[in-house]
């Protein structure tokens, strides 16, 4: 009877209790299972750790029951063991590492009942420093360069990175401890790169050190592309361009390739030489490049073509130069055209934004100022292009204050110079109009803050403050400037060369003056010259009108021919006429040989009486004789 009551309340119970199996005359309950994780869950890298899974059954009969225990790391199946003995299931994790991290339980399944233990998190800590690898280091430009960052010990999903500075050259998910990569340099030069990894434990990840940093050398290749662009110059819309692209410093053909390119847009290829034609548009870009590929080695040249539109951006000016509220303005819109290539009715004119102008002619607005600042923006089309003017602002102006008037430079009579008319306050434009006397002369705007030059010419030195200038940029104040005074500068004329003392009686031993004179505005600045010599004698600055240069004891050698130039600040050189100079030789020499000539004179007429004496006086004899 007992025993029909157990058996009864186990029937009952395993009806209520998956953990209970009642299967024939085998009973038996999964009491408990738990999951622990030894020496510790925080544990240091190479520490043997052991994952114990250990569970509670209860049995009835004699007969073993088969347990089948899985131990998961997350949702993954780690281990499985197949067990009809109670002993604890041991998972061992010798010489642990940071792979090894993760939420563990374990999971007991006999006879198609299963339980579950509570999770328990391990943590291993601690990375080996990555070790990075070269085949070489020194390579040519494009080569391929082989690199093997290794994490000693490491286990795991692990990735690596390979840096040059901050920048990630190449990185990579990989299963084991190594990793290995092939890359280029695209610069020349020296280049320094190391390698770390980070090791994944979903969800964590732990990030190593940095490793050993290794120099690369890379070494440039002699060979280059060549661009040239006909014509250089003068191109416009329309016009066709030939592009040649080509190589220099080709040592041998093999896998070469050229690429021609305008902005983004490929335009022609080839493997020495690429020639090409297109025709010239402002509206593309002007940029052009060639670019040679040798392997894995890229060099480019590169040039920029300017265009010249076939019409400019338009240009808005306002009529007259400046307005007032509601009175009327006319706006006037205006490109230049290559005449042979647009004609000026194909261009069509409109304002931005919309406004109550009216268009009076192609380009030209008329209306009434607004009552406030305005922005006007003029849009010329034609054949599809469309050009936008800068924009012109239309704005009360401020009334202009009273010129002042001076001389620019230099005023000389007799030359062209520069009268200069400016306000210290006005708004732009401003026109400015000379007077002389009350007549008119001219009118000059100015657009920007400058002043006004105006160039005249004069006769006489007083006619210089006749001058006055006006100022204008409303309609209702025309300040008049005070007259002009000014230094006027009087040009040389009538340069003469005098001499003392008088030609006729220059000798030697005098005293020489030669004096300059003119007339015009000193100073002045004399030279003397002798002809035949292309430097002067003397050269003198005066404050006066005339001055001399003078000879001391003078010689035979000074005779010849003498003239002076004269320049003052009229920058005019006037010349004298030349003076021709015979020195004379001194009285006393005169005399010396005169009487030198009266001895000789003398000496010959007495040789000749004794000569003519003493041939009588043989004939004589001999006549006595032959008697």
């Amino acid at each position: 009877m007992g025993l029909l009551l157990l058996l009864t309340s186990t029937l009952l119970s395993s009806y209520f209790h998956p953990g209970i199996m009642v299967d024939a005359q085998r009973i038996f309950t999964i009491r408990d299972i738990t999951l622990s994780i030894e020496p510790s869950t925080d544990v240091v890298r190479g520490t043997n750790v052991t994952v114990r899974c250990k569970a509670i059954v209860s049995s009835f009969g004699q007969e073993v029951l088969s347990r089948e225990y899985t131990i998961y790391k997350g949702n993954n199946k780690v281990y499985t063991k197949n067990s009809s003995t109670s002993e604890d299931l041991l998972y061992p994790l010798p010489d642990a590492r940071v792979s090894n991290t993760g939420k563990y339980h374990c999971r007991i399944n006999i006879k198609g009942e299963e339980m579950n233990s509570r999770v328990e998190k391990l943590t291993v800590t601690g990375l080996s420093k990555p070790v990075l690898h070269l085949d070489k280091d020194v390579f040519s430009e494009g080569e391929e360069i082989m690199a093997t960052c290794t994490a000693p010990g490491e286990t795991g999903s692990i990735f690596f990175y390979l840096h040059e500075g901050n920048n990630v050259l190449r990185e990579g998910l990989v299963n084991t401890n190594h990793f290995e990569t092939k890359f280029r340099f695209s610069r020349v030069g020296i280049h320094g790169i190391h390698c770390k990894y980070t090791v994944i434990t979903m969800p964590d990840s732990f990030m190593s050190n940095e490793s050993n940093i290794l120099s690369v050398s890379v070494e440039e290749l002699s060979i280059k592309p060549v661009l040239e662009i006909f014509p250089q110059t003068k191109i416009y819309e329309g016009d066709p361009l030939n592009i040649l692209c080509t190589i220099r410093n080709l040592a041998r053909p093999d896998n070469i390739h050229l690429y021609l390119s305008q902005g983004i847009k490929l335009l022609s290829s080839g493997n020495t030489k690429v020639n090409h034609s297109i025709v010239a548009l402002a509206s593309e870009p002007g940029d052009f490049e060639c670019r040679l590929e040798m392997g894995n080695v890229a060099k480019v040249a590169a040039k920029t073509v300017l265009v010249t539109e076939l019409f400019s951006v338009p240009t808005l000016t306002m009529s007259p130069a400046e307005v007032f509220q509601k009175e009327r303005m006319t706006l006037t819109c205006k490109s230049e055209i290559a005449s042979e290539r647009l004609n000026r009715g194909e261009l069509i004119y409109t304002l931005e934004p919309d406004s109550p102008l009216t268009p009076l002619a192609p380009g030209v607005f008329s209306g009434k100022a607004l009552l406030y600042d305005f922005n006007y923006t003029c849009v010329a089309k034609a054949k599809g292009i469309v050009k936008r003017s800068e924009t012109l602002t239309v704005c009360p102006k401020i009334s202009v204050s009273t010129p002042k008037i001076s001389v620019e430079g230099k005023a000389v009579l007799g030359q062209p110079f520069k009268i200069r008319c400016q306000s210290d306050v006005g708004s732009l434009p401003i026109n400015y109009t000379l007077l002389k006397g009350y007549d008119q002369l001219g009118t000059i705007s100015v657009r920007l803050p400058q002043p006004a030059l105006f160039t005249v010419t004069i006769t006489k030195p007083e006619e210089i403050k006749e001058y006055m200038c006006e100022a204008k940029n409303n309609h209702k104040n025309a300040p008049l400037s005070q007259r002009l005074n000014a230094t006027v500068i009087e040009p040389l004329m009538g340069l003469t060369l005098t001499v003392t003392p008088h030609l006729p009686e220059i000798s030697e031993g005098d005293h020489l003056y030669l004096i300059c004179g003119t007339k015009g505005t000193p100073p002045v600045t004399f030279k003397w010259y002798r002809v035949g010599k292309e430097q002067p004698l003397h050269t003198t600055t005066s404050e006066k009108n005339n001055t001399d240069y003078q000879v001391p004891n003078l010689s035979k050698a000074h005779s010849g021919t003498y003239y002076c130039e004269a320049v003052n600040h009229a920058n005019n050189i006037v010349r004298s006429e030349e003076v021709t100079i015979e020195v004379r030789l001194a009285l006393w020499k005169k005399a010396v040989i005169g009487g030198v000539c009266l001895l000789v004179v003398s000496v010959l007429v007495v040789g000749s009486v004794l000569y003519f004496r003493s041939k009588r006086g043989k004939r004589e004899a001999a006549a006595e004789l032959s008697v």
